[in-house]
């Protein structure tokens, strides 16, 4: 925008002599609003002037509702927007000059409009305002004792509470840091591959849901470097697969369920060549009606199974004693894994029908269970390598296997390598993402804010396949009470099929969206009664030895300490009062502050997946090296391992090696997922090391322990070996472990919850607190500052620990804030009918630098945990949803934008999330917003859920 003005001749004004609106995104090519340009022209430089301005550019910029790109209404009341703050800038900037020239010149120039105090926020965006210097800080407390052993049952303490834990508890960089940060870390697409190795480029439909015709690959055949096409009809095994349920294929045979789905691969000698000729297979369809949405799968009944259910207490006599009921329904956006590696395979056959398979999976043992499955050979005859993932977050637990598995076939029937690396575009359009949520609740309480009943109808958008989908509607069910007792519940969970790519596995693993759903019922009360939703929280807390909707009892009950202390580390109540005070005098800046607990549950709902194993080599040198069924995935898994391994051999933690996961070494492995890794393997390796250590012990006998250390000197620690193998013992062993019986599995299908078992071994438990800041004129907004207190038991390594926990945050408020998938769905006609929209990173926004909180502390508190390897919890989830503090900081920030706008307090708005600068925008309830929504504070942007 420019504006020329010049004193007026007639008047103590200032005129508007010249000026020019251009706006790009608003049409194919820059638009120039000639209506608003003329009317400005000549006219004073005035609040008046700007705002019949503002109304002739809303109009003149008006979109229709099916404009690509959508977002028609945001579209225009943020030019709008733009517009009023040019005109608060130029005011300031000219009261500014107006000063100098005055001062300087002895000139008389007319005063600038005055811009009262509070409107001159409007001046800057986040983008122009100085950045203050981000800082961070983080706090823990090296322990003492909390050591467990596998004899005579697993978690048996070992020592007492002064036993040094050295080098376990230490806080040891990741092993595999300075290879990653230095680029010399091999990922999968960077092994070699022998010579000879040809590549694949995989046909995807171009459908959401229809019939294949036929499929013409003449044009292909032609192409240079062509080899051969592999489709439904080459496969020698079987073309069956999925997770839990054989309900997928790995090529498409006649009906194509999804957009992208995967018809067939061409396999050429270059990379260049096979993508090329795969986009020359020509395919014909007959198309079928699609069901996109969640909403669209409830209109069609399109449901994979009867609801889950899980009631408690009896809700009909709460619901009478009730003397506030909230009703209301709310969305939550999936999200996609954005893993820096893409999907990669590489498969070499060998003699025997044998496989060698290197994979970007999660999950080892599916892959070659499956790839086995594909080629009709012996699961004996194919072998998974995994060194490390660049990334996984739940998205290569089960969808890696739909990439791999087609490689397999091709390098079998060929006895060529073949490898593959995925497009990051088609990767996202195949592998599926976090699930998309809707519910449908309501809850009752008495006035002075205590609890009475929660009904809860929960549905999730699967795909079209049922993949985890299940155990992700399971988990979020078993969240949705989140810290607070509920004397009466009745949750009905749903899970939609639909044309869309198959939803997996996601950091979180429903909890994130059932504890998001509950909480937002807590904000929905806390509006209804006018009580602080802070105080409904400490209410209505779990008690010790309480018990939970699905029956287990609450034990070793942290989250009350917590919020005292986040209260008082956090500096809360002047934090608040400072917040009033800066709304008070902003009216285009707004703030609000969120505390938020968490208790996530730790286990495999699954009884048979909590189990574990590992291999610990002693060489005669010395060196250890260990396998276990784990991934390294950037998590700090193995670095953890060699610790553990390091402590319970009394050795140098330099001495200890972690090979990659490889399912001839480790078989049978669960994936690595849930947070389980160190709690399963970590127990695995300290059981196959006290093995070792009862070979060992006439040896160890002869010789001194470092009495500062409580290790084995490395020149030490060789003798002791030397001596053992030349005695012939046996210096390897196989550990196991698996979490008693009686604290995991949980069986939906028993109708009496007090039977259907235990469904989480224990909590780890924490609370945040965050503040943000809003801009109202374009929604964009910002975090002040984050506080974090996690339980995380005695932690195995600090650091690494502190990293998940910060991982997990800026990941989680991704999800809850800027991160939105957009469909082809009846929201999106300009999308084609099933297609994934934001399928990159020009269109997909992840958080950066600039989105870390500008102030970002961690503490870790002082606890122990009697349940899991060496008392330490599972971390690598429960952080995440503790970033949904920023999501309803942004929430309390509308309110107070709301309440300036004139709109009551105590009138609930439905906030879907993710929280996008166009959701927040359009909810402040201003004069501007109200040009494009006439009114209608409560207006709801399209999203696809």
């Amino acid at each position: 925008m420019r504006f020329v003005v010049s004193p007026s001749t007639s008047s103590n004004d200032w005129i508007i002599s010249d000026a020019s609106l251009s706006f790009g995104g608003m049409a194919p090519i820059t638009f120039i609003a000639n209506k608003a340009t003329q009317f400005l022209i000549g006219k004073s430089l005035s609040d008046e002037t700007i705002r019949s301005a503002i109304e002739i550019l809303a109009d003149e910029l008006k979109l229709p509702e099916s404009v690509p790109g959508g977002q028609s209404q945001y579209r225009v009341t943020l030019s709008a927007s733009f517009l009023w703050r040019a005109y608060i800038r130029v005011c300031t900037e000219l009261k500014e000059t107006i000063e100098i020239l005055n001062n300087n010149n002895n000139n008389t120039f007319p005063p600038s409009p005055n811009i009262p105090i509070e409107e001159q926020s409007a001046s800057d965006g986040f983008i122009t305002l100085p950045k203050h210097e981000s800082r961070g800080e983080q706090h823990y407390t090296k322990t003492k004792g909390g050591l467990q052993k596998t004899v005579p049952t697993f978690h048996t303490p070992d020592g007492d509470e002064n036993t040094k834990r050295a080098p376990v508890g230490e806080p040891i960089q990741h092993k595999s840091a300075n290879a990653q940060v230095t680029g010399e870390a091999l990922y999968t697409d960077d092994i070699p591959g022998p010579i000879g190795t040809l590549h694949a480029a995989l046909v995807t439909s171009t459908k959401a849901h229809a019939i294949i015709k036929s499929i013409d690959t003449s044009k292909a055949e032609e192409c240079p470097g062509f080899v051969r096409f592999f489709g439904a009809n080459d496969v020698t095994g079987t073309n069956h697969t999925g997770s839990i349920f054989h309900d997928e294929e790995v090529f498409v045979s006649k009906e194509v369920k999804h957009y992208s789905a995967i018809i067939g691969i061409v396999v050429a000698n270059t990379q260049v060549e096979a993508q090329y000729a795969a986009k020359q297979v020509i395919i014909e369809y007959e198309d079928l009606p699609a069901i996109i949405s969640i909403q669209d799968a409830i209109e069609a009944n399109s449901f994979f199974s009867n609801p889950m259910e899980l009631s408690y207490g009896n809700i009909d006599q709460m619901k009478q004693e009730s003397e506030v009921i909230v009703e209301g329904e709310l969305n939550v956006g999936g999200q996609e894994h954005f893993y820096l590696e893409t999907n990669c395979t590489l498969v070499i056959p060998s003699e025997n029908d044998t496989l060698e398979i290197q994979s970007s999976t999660q999950n080892p043992n599916e892959t070659q269970v499956h790839c086995a499955l594909v080629c009709g050979i012996p699961a004996s005859n194919v072998v998974c390598n995994v060194k490390r993932l660049g990334g996984g977050f739940g998205g290569k637990e089960t969808r890696s296997v739909q990439f791999a598995s087609p490689i397999a076939l091709a390098a079998y029937l060929l006895q060529r390598p073949v490898r593959i690396n995925i497009e990051r575009d088609l990767d996202m359009s195949i592998s599926g993402q976090r699930h998309a949520f809707h519910a449908k609740y309501s809850a009752g309480c008495m006035r002075d804010g205590t609890l009475k009943f929660l009904d809860v109808k929960l549905y999730n958008n699967a795909g079209y396949s049922f993949d985890l989908s299940g155990p992700v509607m399971s988990r979020a069910l078993l969240h949705i009470d989140g810290c607070y007792k509920w004397p009466a519940t009745k949750y009905l969970g749903t899970v939609c099929k639909t044309n869309q790519q198959s939803h997996t596995a996601f950091r979180g693993f429903g909890a994130p969206q059932g504890l998001t759903f509950v909480e937002n019922i807590i904000e929905h009360i806390a509006t209804k009664i006018n009580i602080p939703s802070h105080e409904i929280r400490l209410k209505n807390l779990y008690h010790l030895n309480e018990r939970t909707p699905f029956y287990q009892e609450i034990e070793e009950w942290n989250i009350p300490e917590a919020l005292d202390q986040i209260v008082t580390i956090s500096d809360v109540a002047a934090r608040q009062d400072a917040v009033r005070q800066f709304n008070s005098q902003n009216k285009w800046l707004k703030r609000g502050i969120s505390i938020l607990p968490i208790k996530y549950g730790l286990n495999y709902t699954a009884k048979f997946m909590n189990q574990g194993g590992a291999l610990v080599n002693i060489y005669v040198d010395g060196t250890v090296l260990v396998s276990h069924g784990g991934v390294e995935m950037g998590q700090g898994l193995h670095t953890k391992m060699i610790q553990v391994t390091a402590r319970a051999l009394q050795i140098p933690h330099e001495n200890v090696r972690i090979a990659g996961t490889n399912t001839s070494i480790v078989p049978n492995g669960i994936a690595t997922a849930g947070s389980m890794g160190t709690d399963m393997y970590g127990m695995a390796i300290l059981n196959a090391c006290e093995q070792l250590n009862e070979r060992l012990k006439p040896f160890k006998e002869l010789f001194p322990v470092d009495e500062e250390t409580g290790e084995y000197s490395s020149k030490v620690w060789g003798e002791i070996i030397r001596k053992a193998f030349f005695d012939r013992i046996n210096l390897s062993a196989q550990g196991f472990y698996t979490v008693p019986s009686d604290r995991c599995g949980y069986d939906w299908s028993i109708t009496d919850i007090t039977k259907r078992g235990q469904p989480f071994n224990y909590f780890t438990q924490g609370v945040a607190c965050t503040e943000v800041e809003i801009d109202c004129l374009t929604g964009d907004h910002r975090i002040i500052r984050s506080d974090i207190l996690m339980d995380v038991g005695q932690s195995i390594n600090p650091a690494i620990d502190i990293g998940q926990i910060e991982g997990a945050f800026v990941q989680g408020y991704g999800w809850c804030t800027i991160e939105e998938l957009v469909w082809g769905d009846k929201e999106h006609r300009w999308v084609r009918e099933g297609q994934l929209f934001t399928r990159g990173p020009g269109t997909y926004k992840i958080p950066s630098f600039n989105d870390v909180p500008g102030d970002f502390r961690v503490t870790l508190m002082n606890k122990s945990n009697k349940r899991a390897v060496h008392s330490s919890k599972g971390i690598g989830e429960p952080p995440y949803f503790l970033a949904c503090t920023a999501f309803f900081a942004i929430r309390n920030a509308l309110i107070a934008a709301r309440e300036q706008n004139g709109i009551p307090r105590d009138e609930y708005f439905q906030f879907n999330l993710p929280s996008t600068s166009e959701r927040i925008r359009m909810l402040c309830g201003d004069n501007i917003a109200n040009l494009t929504l006439n009114g209608d504070h409560h207006f709801q942007p399209k999203g696809s859920w």
